[in-house]
């Protein structure tokens, strides 16, 4: 009789304003779970699959700073008191742990290697699963695209070394989940970006001359999103610093 083999825990969410994917994974025989880029708006949604699915959750993980969205770590923290929420020591943002690129993200059997992948913000990481063979690219690396290079220390030439050197230097069949899709992709691979991303297969040079002529528009939630993702997503914290810094009048 054969053993039964127990696989991870992994869902993959997505919200439509900001299309942004959130990712659950969980340890089988621990119940302990992580949560990565959560969105302030989804929060519910989050915690009803968590609590279905009977999962302990330990940390709220995101890649970045986000621009484009409200991080749901400083709510979720409210719902699930031993969470701690995890960011980038590079982010100057605020959180209970931070990272560098080395360290692991352990949540029972599972185990997250951190790598810095600046270039999109100074506090970019991507987290990778040796296990099953997958990364979460944030923000960095996209399918068939990457990060914005135009604010918020973007630095073109920076990312492009960061995607060569700590993303597409793994095997090719890892699996790559990015932070976002905005065309209703799931998920990449290695091989595949190496042969087909449109950005990442030029020189470099080339790449960031085509970073510095995007002309994207201004993100539309940044003044919101930017100063409350810089303390964790929770707004009456961002409404205690304002008060101190104009003498505490609104």
């Amino acid at each position: 009789m054969t053993s039964h083999v127990l696989r991870p825990i992994f869902r993959q969410l997505f919200e439509s304003v900001s299309c942004t994917y959130t990712y659950v994974l969980g340890c089988p025989r621990t119940r302990q779970a992580l949560i990565i880029d959560p969105v302030y708006e989804t929060v519910d949604r989050d915690t009803k699959l968590i609590n279905e699915l009977g999962l302990d959750l330990i940390y709220g993980l995101n890649t970045h700073v986000h621009a484009d969205h409200v991080t749901g770590t400083g709510e979720l923290k409210r719902r699930f008191p031993k969470m701690r929420s995890v960011l980038s020591a590079q982010s100057g943002g605020k959180a209970d742990l931070y990272i560098d690129g080395g360290d692991t993200v352990n949540v029972g059997e599972m185990e997250l290697e951190v790598r810095a992948t600046p270039g999109h913000t100074d506090g970019c990481v991507t987290y990778v699963d040796h296990q099953q063979r997958m990364a979460f690219t944030g923000d960095a690396l996209l399918i068939r695209g990457c990060g914005r290079t135009d604010f918020q220390q973007g630095d073109s030439a920076h990312l492009y070394r960061s995607i060569h050197e700590q993303i597409l230097s793994l095997p090719d069949d890892f699996l790559l989940y990015p932070g976002h899709d905005y065309r209703g992709v799931m998920v990449s691979s290695v091989s595949e970006e190496k042969k087909f991303n449109p950005r990442t297969t030029k020189t470099l040079k080339d790449f960031v001359d085509i970073m510095n002529n995007l002309n994207l528009p201004y993100p539309h939630q940044l003044d919101k999103s930017l100063p409350a993702n810089l303390l964790c997503g929770v707004y009456d914290l961002f409404d205690e610093e304002l008060k101190k810094k104009v003498g505490g009048k609104h």
